[in-house]
Formats: structure tokens, C-alpha cells, sequence
């Protein structure tokens, strides 16, 4: 990964990423040949700020039934990063 932002794609909103807020940790969509010390360098250099850990987890796409045909497919397959800050540090995601 050459640009920082080929390996951090989005930010991931949802109930559980939103409770991590309050400890600091965010969590990103990031590519999936992405490492760790690439995801670090990536959200330093994007937001400005002390990365401290990073945790990732690959997680499989979903079976889905189709609807007309009794046949089945699936949603991709997601690489998530949980990102942990220095205190006192923060990324102001939903600033609009």
C-alpha cells in the first residue's frame, strides 16, 4: 500500500462502533491485503493523530437467498480495523 488512503477505506457507523467511541477506539473498513503497521501509518498520516493499538478481524460475507430463484449469493467479504488513540487525541468523523 503506496497512498494512505488505499488502505483505510471508510469509517464503520453502527451501535457497537459508537459505544467504542467513549474509549477512544474507531473502527475502519480497510483493504484486505492491508497490515497492521500499514493501517497505523495510514490513520496517522490521514488524521493526525498517536495510534497506540490496532486490532484487525476478517469477517465473512453473508449467504443471501434471492428472491424469484431458488438460488443464493453472497455479500463480500470485509476487512475491519479497531483503531485505539493516545489519550487525549480524537478524529472528528461526523463533523458536517
Amino acid at each position: 500500500m503506496r497512498d494512505p488512503r488505499d488502505a483505510v477505506i471508510a469509517p464503520i457507523v453502527s451501535e457497537k462502533s459508537y459505544e467504542l467511541l467513549e474509549s477512544n477506539v474507531y473502527t475502519f473498513k480497510v483493504h484486505p491485503l492491508a497490515t497492521k503497521p500499514e493501517i497505523k501509518d495510514a490513520v496517522e498520516s490521514l488524521f493526525g493523530v498517536t495510534v497506540l493499538k490496532v486490532n484487525t478481524m476478517n469477517r465473512k460475507g453473508k449467504r443471501r437467498r434471492n428472491r424469484r430463484s431458488p438460488t443464493y449469493g453472497r455479500r463480500p467479504d470485509i476487512k475491519r480495523a479497531l483503531v485505539t488513540l493516545a489519550e487525549g487525541d480524537q478524529i472528528d468523523l461526523f463533523d458536517s
